[in-house]
């Protein structure tokens, strides 16, 4: 029950991540570079809490890595301006298959070779990327679409460069940390531009604080008591919880359109996932 419950509220979190960014700077109660700036700025500060405080002793002096933090602000700045234009569920299934591709190229870079059934599974996912920015009347904006390829493909290379860590949330707060030169950077670079009001720095601080953050932490609990394979098939829930939240909170239509591409997208993934799961399980087939 307790591995349940932590785990629904990390999922919640992530998706929550997503309404939180489309309900401030749809409604333009922020600018997206500000967005960015309080949110990671907010993420930095509760995970140095959370450590600082943690009870837990560990021997690992790791304290991440620039390459990590830089792909964890160019996830959080192109994450920022995508959703200028796309609808919540359609921009976190974006981000989540642009994340769970660019490990299954890694995985083919790295020298592991895909199986039939596993090529299946990425042509069915590169199906539903093609479907969903066809020609349409509710295709998604081309540009939120590679804006919010890029921050997939750069959280997803932050997910592989994490797959070493020793401790997590250690390093994943001093990657946040170690965001505040790009920060910086952002902020000489868009401050005449900037606009905010008190309803947008107070979403930006619970999507830094709150939903990332505490999100994150909640997750490294969580997979204490998950396979590897549970936790890549429960993440699969994420846009779908967005999508539906988008609905509730913003008043966002569900197309047909978004519905297909999910299933495709999703679906790809998913055959992936179990078949690689089969075959640790059953290395003679």
């Amino acid at each position: 029950m307790k591995i349940f419950i932590l785990t629904s509220l990390a999922l919640i979190a992530f998706a929550a991540n997503s309404v939180l960014c489309r309900l401030a700077l749809g409604n333009n109660v922020i600018d997206a570079s500000s967005f960015t700036i309080i949110r990671l700025l907010a993420g930095a500060i509760v995970l140095f809490c959370i450590v600082l405080f943690s009870k837990g002793k560990t021997s690992t002096t790791s304290k991440g890595s620039l390459l990590s933090s830089f792909m964890l602000f160019l996830y959080a700045i192109t994450f920022s301006f995508a959703y200028l234009s796309l609808d919540t569920g359609t921009g976190a299934l974006i981000l989540f298959g642009a994340v769970q591709i660019t490990i299954i190229i890694h995985t083919l870079l790295s020298g592991n070779k895909l199986r039939p059934l596993e090529w299946l599974g990425v042509i069915i996912s590169f199906l539903g990327f093609i479907y969903l920015i066809s020609p349409g009347v509710s295709s998604p904006s081309i540009i939120g679409f590679i804006l919010m390829t890029i921050a997939g493909i750069s959280w997803g290379i932050y997910t592989i460069k994490g797959q070493t860590s020793k401790n997590p949330l250690r390093d994943t707060t001093y990657n946040f940390i170690k965001t505040l030169p790009f920060i910086t950077i952002l902020y000489i670079a868009t401050m005449t531009q900037s606009n905010y009001s008190t309803e947008g720095i107070l979403l930006a601080v619970i999507a830094g604080g709150v939903t990332s953050g505490i999100g994150y932490t909640i997750w490294y609990m969580a997979i204490r008591g998950l396979s590897s394979i549970q936790s890549a098939v429960l993440q699969l829930l994420v846009p779908v919880i967005a999508a539906f939240s988008g609905v509730i909170f913003i008043s966002e239509i569900i197309t047909v359109r978004l519905t297909v591409s999910s299933i495709l997208i999703l679906g790809g993934v998913l055959i992936v996932t179990l078949y690689k799961y089969s075959l640790r399980n059953n290395p003679g087939t």
